[in-house]
C-alpha cells in the first residue's frame, strides 16, 4: 500500500529531475501553427496613371532665332553697292563705274559692287532697303526724295568745270514753229525719268509757273533717249541736262542769263564729235574754238547731225548739282573716306574713262556741300506738289 508519505517523496524526486533537466541544452522539434503578425504585400489590383515614355517625331512650332554671321562691310563677301541712276547709257555706266571701283579699292582697301537699277526710284528704293552699305549717283531730286524717304545723306555734290549747278534744257526741232515756252501747250513731252531733277522737275516748275499744260509725256528711260526722241520726230520738244560750254581759250565761263545757250554757233562751224568722245566747234578752246557739253552731245556718235536738226529753246534756273549720297546707317568715317578717294579719282585721268567721261556724267570734281544746298529743290517739288507716290508709285 502506497503511503501518503512514498508519493510525497516520489513527488520530491520528480520535481528535482525535472529542475535538473531544465538546466541542460537541449533541442526539442515542435510542431506549431505559425500566427503571423508582420506585414505581407499582397498582390491588388488597381487602377493607377503612369506616364509611359512614347517616342513621336515632334512636330516643331516654335520661333527658331538663328545668328549668322555678318561680314565686315567693304569685305569680298559683302562688297560696298555702289548705284548709277541709268541716265546714260546702261553699257557707259559699267564699264565706267568699274574703274571707278577699281580706283576705290586702290584707295581704300575695301571692295565695290556696281550696279544700275531699272530707274531713279529703284535706285532709292534700293538704297532704303539696305540702309548700311549704299552709295548712290544720284540727282538733286533723286537726293531729296530719298533724304525724306528714309535719311539718305549727301557726301558731295558734282563739280563741272568749275560750277556747281546745272540747268535743264528745253529741246524742239530746228524746224519747230516754237519761239517760247508757251508754243509748247499741248505738244508732246519726252523726259527721262519721272525721278530726273533736270528732265521733268524744272521744267515742270517752268511750266507751272507760265500755265502751260502740255499734252502727253513720254518716259524715255534716259536723257540721250531724250534728245533722241526729238531728234527723231517721236516727239514735240524733250528736255535733259544742260551745262554750259566751254568758251574760246578758256577766257572767261559762259555766263547764265546773259550768253546763248548755244554760243558756239556764232563759229558757223557744224560740232564734230573726236574719238575721246568730245564735240568740239571750230576746235578745241585751247585752239580758239568751243566745247559743247549739253545732253545731245552724248548721242552726236549715233545722231552726228543732231546739232543740226534741233535746237535749245529756253533754259530753266539753276539747279544744285548732282550727289553722292550713302545709305542712312551707312558707317561716316568709312564715307568720309570714300569722299575723299572720290575727290582725288575726280583730279585724275582715270576719271576721263569713267564719271568725267562725256558718255557718262562730265564731272569734273567734287565737293564737299550740307543738306541745305538741295534746300531750292525742295521748294520746287512743294511748288508742284510733287509727292512720293508720283515717283515711287502707289506701291
Amino acid at each position: 500500500m502506497i503511503t501518503k508519505r512514498t508519493i510525497l517523496l516520489l513527488a520530491t524526486v520528480l520535481i528535482l529531475t525535472l529542475a535538473l533537466a531544465a538546466c541542460q541544452p537541449q533541442t526539442v522539434e515542435v510542431e506549431v501553427t505559425r500566427v503571423v503578425t508582420e506585414t505581407q504585400e499582397v498582390e491588388v489590383p488597381v487602377e493607377v496613371e503612369v506616364e509611359v515614355p512614347v517616342e513621336v517625331t515632334r512636330v516643331v512650332t516654335e520661333t527658331e532665332t538663328v545668328v549668322e554671321e555678318i561680314s565686315e562691310l567693304g569685305s569680298e563677301e559683302r562688297p560696298i553697292k555702289v548705284l548709277f541712276v541709268p541716265s546714260v547709257e546702261a553699257e557707259a555706266i559699267i564699264s565706267g563705274g568699274e574703274v571707278l571701283a577699281s580706283a576705290l579699292t586702290e584707295a581704300t582697301g575695301l571692295n565695290f559692287e556696281v550696279s544700275v537699277p531699272t530707274s531713279y526710284a529703284a535706285t532709292i528704293e534700293e538704297m532704303c532697303a539696305s540702309p548700311d552699305d549704299t552709295i548712290g549717283f544720284i540727282p538733286a531730286q533723286g537726293y531729296v526724295l530719298a533724304n525724306d524717304r528714309c535719311g539718305v545723306t549727301v557726301g558731295g555734290a558734282a563739280v563741272r568745270f568749275g560750277l556747281p549747278w546745272y540747268a535743264a534744257q528745253i529741246v524742239v526741232p530746228m524746224d519747230s514753229e516754237a519761239e517760247t515756252l508757251e508754243d509748247l501747250a499741248g505738244g508732246t513731252w519726252a523726259i527721262p525719268d519721272y525721278g530726273s531733277t533736270s528732265g521733268y522737275l524744272y521744267p515742270s516748275a517752268d511750266f507751272m509757273a507760265l500755265g502751260i499744260e502740255p499734252g502727253e509725256i513720254v518716259e524715255a528711260g534716259s536723257h540721250n533717249n531724250a534728245m533722241l526722241a526729238v531728234y527723231n520726230g517721236d516727239v514735240d520738244f524733250a528736255t535733259a541736262f544742260f551745262s554750259p560750254p566751254l568758251l574760246p581759250f578758256y577766257e572767261r565761263q559762259w555766263t547764265y542769263g546773259v550768253d546763248d545757250p548755244e554760243i558756239w554757233r556764232d563759229a558757223e562751224e557744224a560740232p564734230v564729235r573726236n574719238a575721246e568722245g568730245r564735240t568740239f566747234v571750230a576746235g578745241g578752246p585751247d585752239e580758239g574754238g568751243y566745247r559743247i557739253l549739253d545732253a545731245r552731245s552724248s548721242v552726236s556718235d549715233t545722231a552726228p547731225d543732231i546739232f543740226e536738226k534741233t535746237r535749245i529753246l529756253a533754259l530753266t534756273p539753276k539747279i544744285p548739282n548732282d550727289t553722292v549720297s550713302f545709305g542712312p546707317e551707312f558707317p561716316l568715317a568709312t564715307a568720309q573716306d570714300i569722299v575723299d578717294a572720290l575727290i582725288e579719282f575726280t583730279a585724275s585721268e582715270a576719271c576721263l574713262q569713267s564719271i568725267c567721261s562725256e558718255e557718262f556724267y562730265n564731272w569734273t570734281g567734287l565737293e564737299a556741300v550740307p543738306d541745305s544746298f538741295y534746300d531750292p529743290v525742295r521748294s520746287t517739288m512743294a511748288t508742284l506738289g510733287i509727292t512720293e507716290e508720283e515717283v515711287f508709285g502707289d506701291g
